[in-house]
């Protein structure tokens, strides 16, 4: 399977709030944490084609490490191609990816803009 990211305007960036956890390296994920201060750019899976996802920035705090096994309540922005909005809602659940492999995971706990 081919992996690949779309190209998206920033107009359509989704703004939510969700909670996400990082895999332990046990579990196939990451083995170092997301740093805190620093943008964090993973690919989101929501599964609604095969191969294509979007591109999330994940902004931590200065100071606060999201290390495997850890999870956290963020806001999140999403850039999303048009038919991902429909499907974005609180509940639901996608993959986070860095290439092709799963590292974590995410709930939208509400959606902002």
């Amino acid at each position: 399977m081919i992996f690949k990211a779309r190209a998206v305007a920033k107009s359509e960036t989704i703004r939510v709030r969700a909670r996400i956890r990082l895999l332990t390296q046990q579990e196939g994920g990451r083995s170092r944490p997301a740093l805190g201060g620093h943008s964090y750019r993973p690919n989101h899976d929501f599964s609604l084609r095969t191969g294509e996802m979007c591109m999330g920035f994940i902004e931590l705090p200065a100071g606060q490490d999201l290390a495997p096994g850890e999870s956290i309540e963020i806001v999140l922005e999403l850039m999303a191609w048009p038919e991902l909005r429909p499907v974005i809602h609180p509940g639901r659940v996608w993959r986070i990816l860095e290439g092709p492999k799963a590292v974590g995971s995410g709930e939208i706990l509400e959606v902002l803009a």
